[in-house]
């Protein structure tokens, strides 16, 4: 078996992190509408599906770049950027530890997809195999 570069460790590890948070998040808002919390039940309801589908994708996206697979860099990458954007107008409102945290954790995830250990070993053909270098 090959050797994984730690990059890609690092950021299936982190990527599988941002999953697991997106988990919490639904499983909060479940239990606050299961108990009778929700203002907005409808909206409750979407967020909590909502979370789950983003944990899915990554967990599947996660698993895709251990693998080698490379449409696994586009989900990461796409999540990535929307939660930079996401944690500078938190940031831009209020400096907090959370945003801070999201923002290091979207951009170290950013910069080692690009890195060229992680794209090589992420640069698998869609049949399974590696691709065949000259």
């Amino acid at each position: 078996m090959e050797r994984r570069p730690p990059a890609l460790a690092a950021v299936c590890l982190l990527v599988l992190l941002e999953a697991a948070v997106f988990v919490g998040l639904a499983v909060a808002w479940l239990v606050d509408l299961v108990r009778g919390r929700a203002e907005v039940p409808g909206a409750l309801v979407f967020l909590v599906v909502f979370c789950l589908a983003i944990a899915l994708v990554l967990v599947a996206a996660a698993r895709g770049l251990w693998n080698g697979r490379r449409w696994a860099r586009s989900p990461v990458m796409t999540w990535q950027v929307l939660l930079v954007v996401l944690s500078l107008g938190w940031l831009g409102q209020q400096v907090t530890p959370w945003g801070i945290a999201v923002l290091a954790v979207a951009l170290v995830v950013g910069v080692a997809l690009l890195l060229p250990s992680v794209v090589a070993a992420t640069s698998l053909r869609a049949g399974g195999g590696p691709s065949e270098q000259p």
